[in-house]
Parts: C-alpha cells; structure tokens; sequence
C-alpha cells in the first residue's frame, strides 16, 4: 500500500499516486442522520484506529458510549449506530502511528512528522464535516436539519437577478449592524437582527433592513459568520469583538450571533431565518469565507485527522500564504473536494447567494473553476468573488493561483478591483497618499497623465480600452487589463480592512473644512458607482462611518476593537442625509440606465468614448448603449470648468451632479471637485 512509508509525506501527498489510490468522491463524509439510525464517515487513510464518541453536551464529562469505526476503501472509516441520536454530540479519537510531534514553541512549525518507528498519538477531534457544534464548536451535534427550517423556507424565493451588472453590494458585520442603541433593535448582535421591521434611529427615521430597501442595495455581503474561533460564546453578556477571519468549524454557523449558542440547532435555524426574511426584503445574501486557513494549524480538525494533508508545508514550516501562521492545500483533492463540499452546503441547505472568498490567490484556479461549474448546477446567479492576492509568501506556484492578474484563467469569477480604489482615494496603506477625488498634489504632466490614465482604466472594469495607455508605454506603473469582462471586476472605495473612507479622507484633506471631506466622498461614490463592473460598499460609508480614536487618530485595523469603534451609528442617518441621498441617487442611476451595466469587454470598448484635451485633473467620457446616451464628468479640479457638449438628438439633460453644475447653449459648467452625468433625451 502506498501509505505504509510516509517519510517523504509532502511529496507523497501531493501525488497523483496518493490521489489515485485514496481520494474520495462521495457526498456523504460526516453524520447522516435519520431517525432510526446515524451513519458516520471520516476520511483519514493515515489512522490505524478511529472512535466514536458519543456526549450528552457540548462540554464537560459526559460521555454516554463510544463506537469503533471499520477502515473501508479510500482510507473511510464508518459506523452506523441504530438508535435515534438527535441532540446528542460527538467527536471522534484518531489514532495514527509513526508520528514524531514537532517543537510547539515555534508555531510555524507544523505539528506532526512521520517517521519511521514513531510514537502513536491519539487526537480527540470534532469532525471536519460537522454540520451543527454545541458552545464554541468543541463537539460536533446531531441534528435533524428539516426540523431547522423556518416556517416556509422550503419555498423561499430569490430575490430576481437577471446580470451580475446590475448587483449593489452592501458589506457589513453581523455585530455591527445592530449594537448600538441608535439601531433601535432587540436582537442585537444577533442574525435575528436582519429580520426585525420597523427599527428607527433617534430621530424617527428607518434603521436596519427598512434602510437598506430604502437606500437600494441588492445584496448584503455578511463578514464571516461560520463558526469562528476568537469569541468565547459560551459569554455572551461579556464585551467581544472580532471580525471572524480565523476559521474553526466551516459549516456551521457562528454561535455567538444566536440566541443559545449551546444548542446548535438555534443557530442553524436563526440564519435560515436571516436569509428568509431578506429574501422577502429583495435583498440577497452573501457569506464572506475564509477557506484559505484555520485558527490554528497544530490543534484545528484538520491537523488532527489527517496530519499535515490539509495544510501546505516548505520542509517542517507551514506555508504561509495567508499571513495567519498557515494555509490550507486547495490543490490537493480532498481539501479541494472539502472547499467545493462545503460551499455547494451552504449554497442549497442555507440557499445563500453568493461567496466572497478571502485571500483567494491562496486558492488554486482548477478548485476555483470546478467550484464555479458545482454552483452553476444549483443556480448560475449565485456570485463568487474574491480578493485576488495573498497575504504573504505561498508555495504554490504563481500560475496555478487565484492572483488578480491570473482573472482570465477563471473567467466566471469576480475580484475586488484595487485599481479603482487607489486611483480614486489613494494609498490604502499610507494616510497621506492622496487619489483623484481627494488632492493628489504633485501636478507635473507625468504625474497627471499617468493618474488619469489609471481613472480611465478605472470605468472600463479592468478590461481595457483603445483609449487607455498600457503598461509599456508609462514606464511599468500602469496595470495591464485582467478583466475577461467588466463582470469580474468588484468596484470599491472601502471595506473592512483599512481605514473608512470618510476617516481616510480627515487624514488626507487636514487642510480644508468638512464640507470638502463631504464632496471628495460623494464623488468618490459617484466614480466607482458608475464605473463599468460591480459596485460594492462598507456599511455606513453611505453615511460617514468614522472610527475615531481620538487625538486625530482612527482606527486602520478595528477587527477586535470594541463595539464603540466598529458599531454602526445610525443616527448619521440624519447627521449625513446629503450624503445619504446621494448615496441613494447613484443606485438608482446605475437601475435606470444600463449602459452603466455593460457585461463584456467588447461593450466596454464599442460604447465609452473617452474625451480629448481637457484639461489636468477632469475626466469626461460618452456611454452609448442601445437607446441611451450619456455624458459623464469628472473634475478633480479646485476650480470649474467649461465643457462644449457633443451634439446631442434631443437635448442634454442633468441626471446627476454633486455640486453646481449647469448647461448653457450645449456648454457645460462643472463645479470644482465634482461629478456630473448628463443624458441626451430631452430637457
């Protein structure tokens, strides 16, 4: 048998040979219930012995029995127990021999070697495939999952979507939306929060999922809610915070968002209810995931099932391509079959969505496609996007990975465009560094035609444009097109990382009053809103979300900041209803003209017309799409220009504008720092 020598387990791991002779198809890994009986499946081909366990809780002493599990084919071992189980808990004991436990004071190191003649070592783990976990995931639980569904989920509807174009994506924390008391909801922190009508700030006026009908939005894009590691749910009165990205159970969600994170079938039951009442809201719902590592590589699932298959290794050191101390091996099929597993789960049991995938490059592009073809099966208007880099340095090879620059190798997926986002504000990782919107300084005529080169680029989705200088020709800081179709390109100013865009902008503009702060972001929206591609938005970026620290200090990296920095204050709702309204014009404008929606790179190229010599800092293009025709403006200037409008068939018309602007005998005046959209359909 090919695994009796796995002195050189990483080479054999990643053999066809290994592949060939232990990867498993089957879609029933994990507990598959029915009244009268539980079969159990784990796949381990490297474990001499496994046990099952069977618990009255998810803690403490209180075993009831213990199974044996027979090794089948593929390295599965299995047990079927005749008796009803519903509501009881398990782990198994794997035992696996030849084992050499490396240093636990490094943690990059990984946990286990095989050696010849090495010592047995038994692992007492929840399984990889749970499907339900008692308090802070330390056991798997048995659940009838019909018995999980809201009343009517078995005809829950989507939310109709007719193109990927026309989504507007709303990116939020399940904890953020709701804390603070300007939320004016009872479930706070909880999924039940998205299923509350009603809710009013301070000042009367809608709050929660009444405000995101109001303000238009297509999708709610959910920070991780899978069962993650860092908040003990087992103290839910006690103040924590975290973002999520640190993966324990996959397929189970997280229990600190529940009303009873002890019984795993509230949680599971409370999501459901989640994207059913959004369903009815016509909003759809989006899972951030984060399969490209676990908590912890020396103690996770994974680690203690199948040492050091799951993860990819360099010699005794994880590969750390996430940045987080490990990461996972999409490349090899079982994990591979593991991410497809688990996705394809919640896409039909919890009918999310769409997947926006963290740190995606640590995927392989052949995962990624297959995964694309599963979700096809189910519904092909379920989204999947990602960011298209790493977090550090990866052994898989640049070619094979989900890197942005690697987008047309998986066409049919989506990544965030960090081209857009850095022309329009600047610099992500520098305070000072400005963008278009708001006072990149240096005025030198490189300076300015490469900066307006990467706004062009910018509006056509990544995909390139005749008009565009490449490359080459602006001596290596311009991107290349990656886009296979403006489809692919997420279009952003702000997420979670970094600082917010209002906070960005305080730390930019030092010089000048509020007031320029507020027009800077309203023509930061209005670039990226209308930019060919998908537009995507932080929560409370339409309303000035702001994490101040104090002494001119914001906070860069809030993920485990209290809920005073990262709740959502929603009393900014009246604070900032300029920016609001302006925020809810420019969905409606991307709904009423869909020559903002192109979906192909040929439409890109066939329909925007870029303007000539007008200037340093002002951008103007025409959209042409089947009836429609209009002109849109950009001036990055302090000071208005003048602009001859091309002759138009029935006369231009003001559409949208963030400052001043006015038409006088077919010449357009723009206000500084400003954007204005004209359509050719009569006055």
């Amino acid at each position: 048998m090919i695994i009796e020598n796995l002195n050189n387990w990483s080479q054999l791991f990643n053999s066809k040979e290994f592949e060939k002779e232990y990867a498993y198809t089957g879609d029933d890994l994990g507990c598959t219930y029915s009244k009268d009986k539980s079969i159990f499946k784990v796949w381990s081909p490297v474990a001499s012995a496994i046990i099952l366990n069977i618990y009255e809780d998810g803690t403490g002493d209180n075993l009831i029995e213990t199974f044996p599990m027979e090794k089948g084919a593929k390295g599965v071992f299995e047990v079927t127990v005749n008796k009803d189980l519903v509501g009881k808990f398990y782990t198994y004991s794997v035992t696996i021999d030849n084992l050499e436990e490396v240093d636990r004071e490094n943690p990059d190191n990984v946990r286990y070697a095989y050696v010849e003649n090495g010592k047995t070592f038994t692992n007492e783990v929840v399984d990889v495939y749970a499907k339900a976990v008692g308090v802070n995931g330390e056991r798997g639980m048995i659940v009838d999952l019909a018995n999980t569904n809201p009343v009517g989920f078995d005809s829950d509807v989507k939310p109709e979507l007719k193109s990927f174009a026309d989504m507007v994506i709303y990116e939020v924390h399940v904890r953020d939306f709701s804390m603070a008391k300007s939320s004016g909801m009872k479930n706070k922190g909880k999924f039940l929060a998205f299923t509350e009508h009603g809710t009013k700030n301070e000042y009367g006026e809608s709050t929660g999922v009444d405000y995101l009908k109001e303000l238009g939005v297509t999708h709610v894009h959910l920070l991780p809610s899978y069962d993650y590691a860092t908040v003990d749910e087992a103290k839910p009165d006690m103040p924590q915070f975290n973002w999520g990205y640190d993966p324990k159970n996959y397929n189970v969600p997280e229990g600190s968002y529940s009303t009873n994170p002890f019984d795993g079938s509230v949680r599971i039951k409370e999501f459901k209810q989640m994207v059913q009442s959004l369903h009815k809201d016509g909003i759809r719902v989006i899972m951030d995931v984060v399969y490209n590592h676990t908590y912890s590589a020396y103690d996770s699932c994974f680690a203690g099932t199948v040492p050091n298959y799951y993860y990819r290794t360099d010699g005794m050191i994880n590969s750390n391509g996430s940045g987080c101390g490990n990461e996972t091996a999409s490349d090899r099929a079982m994990f591979g079959k593991y991410l497809i597993d688990s996705v394809v789960y919640w896409a039909k049991e919890y009918h999310v969505d769409g997947f926006r995938f963290d740190l995606m490059a640590v995927h392989d592009t052949d995962t990624m496609n297959r995964l694309r073809e599963e979700l096809d099966k189910i519904d092909k208007s379920i989204i999947i996007y990602g960011e298209g880099w790493m977090g550090g340095p990866s052994v898989l090879p640049f070619e094979k990975a989900c890197f942005k620059q690697n987008a047309k190798k998986v066409p049919h997926i989506a990544m965030f465009n960090d081209d857009i986002r850095d022309v329009i504000k600047g610099s992500v990782m520098d305070p000072e560094v400005a963008g278009f919107v708001n006072g990149e300084l240096d005025t030198s005529d490189e300076k300015v035609d490469m900066l307006m080169n990467k706004m062009r680029f910018a509006v056509t989705g990544a995909c390139g444009h005749s008009q565009v200088k490449l490359t080459d020709e602006m001596n290596g800081l311009l991107p290349r097109p990656w886009a296979s179709s403006p489809m692919q390109s997420i279009n952003y100013v702000s997420a979670h990382d970094n600082w917010t865009l209002w906070d960005k902008f305080m730390l930019t503009i030092k010089d000048k009053p509020v007031d320029f702060v507020m027009r800077a972001n309203k023509m930061a929206a209005a670039i990226y809103m209308t930019a060919q591609g998908i537009p995507f938005f932080q929560a409370g970026e339409e309303i000035g979300r702001s994490k101040p620290m104090g002494d001119g200090e914001y906070d860069e990296n809030s993920y485990k900041s209290p809920d005073s920095v990262n709740q959502i204050d929603w009393n900014k709702v009246h604070h900032n209803k300029e920016l609001l309204d302006c925020y809810k014009a420019l969905i409606r404008l991307r709904k009423e003209y869909k020559a903002f929606c192109m979906t192909t790179a040929k439409e890109v190229e066939d329909n925007i017309t870029f303007i000539e010599g007008l200037g340093q800092k002002v951008m103007a293009y025409e959209l042409k799409k089947d009836e429609e025709h209009l002109y849109v403006v950009f001036n990055g200037s302090e000071d208005a220009v003048e602009i001859t409008l091309p002759q138009g068939t029935k006369g231009w018309k003001m559409v949208f504008e963030t400052g001043e602007s006015k038409v006088n005998d077919n010449v357009l005046v723009c206000d500084g720092f400003s954007c204005t959209i004209l359509s050719d359909e009569g006055r």
